[in-house]
């Protein structure tokens, strides 16, 4: 079994804001393979993907992003999953950037910092999914709570289908493949 987080903040106000990219790419997911995400122990939405080869729970952490690690955690102690990869947004990655890596440490990510306190851990894989620093004078929590400008819109369709079918890479194919197919540049389509 496999489980795939994708961080964001819940509720309508924070749909379609940089910081909820990760969200997103779950979303496809789900829609992609006909998923319906379920409240799980009100800590998270969980869908099961139920795949010939091997079971596959995508999760939406219902904390806000400074504490996803606590429902990513959660989930993580009831199903005893095999692999986990936490897929979320970066400012310090081009839009359309993609980069997966096996460890390492959150860069100034508050989710991924959350993730890493909440496992004892900083080794587990994760795919960050650029979204861009945009102004280097406006503040950084405004930037990725703020919604992307229309002229991003199809850039940001773009990377998160890209994103997706890096999760399903994973899952198939493992980390090695993603970060090969996936690490190499922003126009890169697999």
């Amino acid at each position: 079994m496999k489980l795939v987080a994708g961080l964001g903040n819940p509720g309508d106000k924070y749909r379609g804001t940089r910081h909820n990219v990760g969200f997103e790419v779950m979303d496809l997911l789900a829609r992609r393979h006909r998923l319906v995400f379920d409240d799980w122990k009100a800590v998270g939405h969980l869908a099961d993907w139920r795949r010939v080869d091997e079971r596959v729970l995508l999760l939406k952490p219902l904390s806000f992003m400074n504490l996803s690690g606590i429902p990513v955690a959660a989930v993580r102690s009831f199903y005893k999953p095999d692999d986990l990869l936490i897929v979320c947004d970066d400012v310090n990655l081009p839009l359309g950037r993609l980069r997966a890596r096996a460890n390492g440490s959150e860069g100034g990510h508050n989710g991924l910092r959350s993730v890493a306190e909440s496992l004892g851990t900083t080794d587990y894989p994760r795919l960050r999914v650029g979204v861009g620093r945009g102004d280097a004078q406006r503040d950084l929590a405004d930037h990725v709570l703020g919604r992307f400008a229309p002229e991003e819109l199809r850039g940001v369709e773009d990377t998160v289908a890209r994103a997706a079918d890096a999760v399903e890479t994973w899952i198939s194919d493992g980390l090695m493949k993603v970060m090969n197919t996936f690490n190499r540049d922003e126009t890169n389509s697999s």
